[in-house]
């Protein structure tokens, strides 16, 4: 029995576990679908506070880790494919592995959707990114390409175009599912350039370690046509990692689960953090601070029912003392 189990160790479900760990719950960690999460991905992260020269993304994960680890946090590898939240203690079942529980934090994160291709994976934080707010800074003065026809990939467009020298903006179809708004205003920035229809076969470069280019096929001729270029965003959306919690904990229509009033779900005693319910800022940063807060919802949970256990007991035990009425 756990007082705190916490799903995901990105930077929301560490964060988590520090303040949960140093309020002596002593929670278990379930590493999840990515461990680590979006940051163990990544290169250098440049923008969380307290690192003026920036810090590698896995060293950061790391020194959280080892942080929890430090005040009594427990981990332990696997995925949750099960969650029995009908009643308290809630049951995780993670491979052959239930775990039970008095309180619940969900910080599993959302995985970037990808395109697929053997590159990209080789060249994840070596010229690949997923995000424009986290990485645009390393492409200054530099042509890059956005891939992607909805509003996010039009608002990365436009962001970046405040550093790179070009931004190429490349989608599989000639329409857009992006609001109106927003293809206008990538249309109006003379620094974009939009590439339709073309679907990327390649991202060339992983000889040098770099990327150097992409390979266009266009879906109608299969004319091939190569862009050098020095980066590549990828913007064609997240998948929240939540289905072992579908139907279970209310999500919104893109199956992100939704929090109020801090951290609190619907269902008393399981919390959620960080990009499982954050579509909107997916920073390193907001993981953690959202994370913090699930860790105060549950610690205060928690005091709250023992207040309310103990006094019930209090109360049974005084009613046992009261001897019976004489007949």
């Amino acid at each position: 029995m756990y007082d705190v189990v916490i799903i995901g160790s990105g930077c929301a479900g560490l964060t988590a576990a520090i303040y949960a760990a140093r309020a002596n719950l002593k929670p278990l960690v379930i590493d999840g679908h990515e461990p680590g999460g979006q940051l163990s991905l990544t290169t250098m992260v440049e923008n969380f506070p307290g690192f003026p020269d920036g810090i590698l993304g896995p060293e950061l994960i790391e020194n959280m880790r080892k942080q929890a680890k430090r005040f009594g946090a427990e981990f332990k590898a696997g995925v949750v494919n099960e969650a029995d939240l009908t009643k308290r203690p809630f049951k995780i079942t993670a491979g052959k592995d239930v775990y039970e529980t008095k309180t619940l934090i969900v910080a599993a994160g959302a995985s970037a959707r990808m395109l697929g291709l053997e590159n990209e994976r080789k060249l994840l934080g070596y010229g690949v990114s997923t995000c424009a707010t986290c990485d645009g800074f390393f492409f200054r003065g530099k042509p890059i390409a956005v891939v992607g026809g909805g509003d996010s990939a039009m608002e990365e467009a436009n962001f970046l175009t405040r550093y790179a020298s070009k931004v190429y903006l490349i989608h599989r179809r000639s329409e857009f599912r992006a609001s109106k708004i927003m293809i206008d205003r990538v249309r109006a920035n003379e620094k974009v350039e939009i590439v339709t229809p073309a679907i990327v076969e390649d991202i060339l470069g992983h000889g040098t370690g770099a990327v150097e280019g992409v390979r266009l096929r266009h879906p109608e001729t299969n004319a091939i046509r190569d862009i050098k270029l020095d980066g590549v965003f990828v913007a064609i959306g997240h998948t929240p990692n939540t289905t072992a919690f579908r139907g279970k904990i209310e999500t919104d229509a893109n199956g992100y689960l939704i929090a109020s009033n801090g951290s609190k779900t619907t269902i008393p005693g399981v919390f959620v953090a960080g990009d499982v319910q954050d579509h909107r800022y997916r920073q390193a940063v907001t993981a953690a601070g959202s994370g913090c807060m699930a860790a105060l919802d549950a610690e205060k949970f928690l005091e709250e029912h023992s207040a309310e256990s103990a006094s019930f007991e209090s109360a049974r035990q005084s009613s046992a003392a009261v001897p019976a009425p004489a007949n």
